[in-house]
Order: structure tokens, then C-alpha cells, then sequence
């Protein structure tokens, strides 16, 4: 487990310094056209953060409001996440029902709330978790909230249900929602070779080996479908998108951006969620994670929303 929350770790988007900066590789800003579409900050107890003597790391997705109490985003971006600074995979644990995360739908989340990480190494890390979840937890722009992976999802095999939920404590509305697909609608969707997509995340702008430039600010970008024959054994779960084209299909999604949504352009229809990328350089191409699936539809209907 923790082997595998490690390596998603880049993912996710690792926080150990807060910063302010752009999102979306090749993207524009968003300049409020997605106000359903807010950034996760959630901590896990199990995963070790480098410079700490013990363990306990925060990470950063992506995810979209499609009810007032209710944010759609990836199964990997809650599985695990800490109740109360405390596991949810020990014991009997199954990963689910975490409560240290919260959401912020601001364009630029306000970070300065949070004192920096270098304060507490290397041997404070539970100071740092107290007084980063209670700086949150008294923050009007920082909803809090509880995570639910999907049912089925194995952290080892992330890509075959890599989708999660997490319920606001109270309700929140910024005019507009996100929408579930009906059933099949990517394979409807990929007949129309011309057919664009709009990805929205706060994950970097850059990455490299030694590189990482941005993040933290709401941005877009449009995308192409390549396949919806799925990857790594995921049997059509997954599908696969152009990243970094030249215009008019400018953008990609890049670490951070786990969790957000890829719309149908124009609308606020989700087909899926951002899931994965094949590179460190966050180039060539990206995987979303379907959500137009029966099991999937299955599972977001016991929260009482349906397409």
C-alpha cells in the first residue's frame, strides 16, 4: 500500500511547500468558466514524506461539485485518506470514509492559512497535521468533507475503478454543476472525429525529471480523444487523450490534475475523470477514467445523484 501511494504520490501532487502558480500543460485560465470544479488538499497518514522522520503526507487532486453536497473525483485521490490524522487501511480498514480532506473552489486556493512544511521538520509532523487541519477546518473557503473510493477499487490496480466521491458536510452552490453521462456516451461520442473536450484541474503547468512549474490555479485545456480501448488490462474502464497538441487542441493534464474533469466541450457533461499519465514530462498522451459505466453510475446513484 504504501509502495503504491508512494508512486502516485507525483499524481496526486505531493504539498510540501505551498505555492500559487498555473495549471493545465499548454492550458488557459479558467477565468470562472468551471466554478463546479474545485481543488482537493487531504492527508494520508501511511505514506512517508521524505523529509520526516514518521509518517503522514498531504496531497493535492482535482474534483467537481455535480451536487450541492457531493464532488465526483478519483478513486486514488480518496482511498486511504486519514480519519482524524488516523489510518483507514489498519485493521479491518478498508481505505474508505477518511474525513481529513477538504475542497476549495476558489480559482487560487488561499495556501498562506497553512505554515510552511520546513517549520516542522524533521521530526514534527503531527504538529504540522494539527495545525494544518485546524487552520482548514476554521477556513470559510476550505469545505470540509469525507472520502469514498469506489466499492471495487484495489490500490494496486487503481486504473479499473478509479473513481471516488466525497460528501461535503454542508451543502455548497456556486451557480452552476457538473452533469453524470448517460450510460455509453463516450462510444457515441467517439464516432465524431471532430468531437473536442474540455479538461479543467489545478495540477502543474510543466514537469520534467528535475522539473515542476505550477499548479495550484484553476485552468483548462482542450483535448482529443485517441482510444477508448482502455489501458493496462483496464478493458475499456479507461480512455486515452492527446496532451500538449498546438492549437486548436491546446492542452493536457499533468499531476495534480487527478481527479478532475474531462467534459463533453460546451457543456458540463463529464465522461470521465482524470486518472493517469504515461510520462514524467506529462506529454504525448493522458488516461481519464470512464464514468459513463454501469458500475460506476451504480455507485454515484447511492448518492443520490444520476445523469
Amino acid at each position: 500500500m504504501r509502495t503504491r501511494l508512494a508512486a502516485i504520490a507525483a499524481a496526486m501532487g505531493l504539498l510540501l511547500t505551498p505555492a500559487s502558480a498555473h495549471a493545465i500543460t499548454n492550458g488557459v485560465d479558467d477565468e470562472g468558466q468551471h466554478p463546479h470544479v474545485g481543488q482537493l488538499l487531504f492527508y494520508v497518514p501511511d505514506v512517508v514524506d521524505s523529509p520526516f522522520d514518521d509518517p503522514g503526507a498531504w496531497f493535492n487532486c482535482s474534483g467537481t461539485l455535480v451536487d450541492q453536497t457531493v464532488v465526483v473525483t478519483a478513486g486514488h485521490c480518496t482511498w486511504a485518506t486519514g480519519l482524524e490524522g488516523e489510518s483507514t487501511t489498519e485493521g479491518e480498514g478498508d481505505g474508505s470514509g477518511g474525513t481529513d480532506v477538504w475542497i476549495n473552489f476558489e480559482e487560487e486556493p488561499d495556501y498562506n492559512i497553512l505554515p510552511p512544511s520546513s517549520t516542522f521538520v524533521p521530526d514534527r509532523n503531527q504538529e504540522r497535521y494539527e495545525a494544518w487541519s485546524a487552520a482548514l477546518d476554521v477556513s470559510p473557503e476550505w469545505l470540509e468533507a469525507t472520502a469514498f473510493p469506489h466499492p471495487e477499487y484495489v490500490d494496486e490496480q487503481f486504473f479499473l475503478h478509479d473513481l471516488g466521491v466525497l460528501e461535503l458536510d454542508a451543502a455548497y452552490s456556486p451557480g452552476e454543476l457538473g452533469e453524470l453521462p448517460e450510460e455509453g456516451l463516450l462510444d457515441r461520442l467517439a464516432k465524431n472525429k471532430r468531437q473536442t473536450y474540455t479538461a479543467v484541474g489545478y495540477g502543474l503547468e510543466e514537469s520534467g525529471p528535475k522539473t515542476a512549474i505550477g499548479g495550484d490555479t484553476r485552468m483548462r485545456g482542450t483535448l482529443k480523444l485517441v482510444n477508448t480501448r482502455g489501458a493496462f488490462g483496464s478493458d475499456g474502464a479507461t480512455a486515452k487523450f492527446s496532451a500538449n497538441n498546438g492549437k486548436p487542441h491546446r492542452g493536457g493534464t499533468c499531476f495534480g490534475d487527478s481527479g478532475g474533469p474531462v467534459f463533453e466541450a460546451g457543456t458540463n457533461q463529464m465522461v470521465g475523470v482524470v486518472s493517469f499519465g504515461v510520462n514524467v514530462t506529462c506529454a504525448g498522451t493522458s488516461g481519464i477514467y470512464r464514468l459513463d459505466q454501469a458500475d460506476d453510475l451504480e455507485f454515484l446513484e447511492t448518492f443520490e445523484v444520476t445523469p
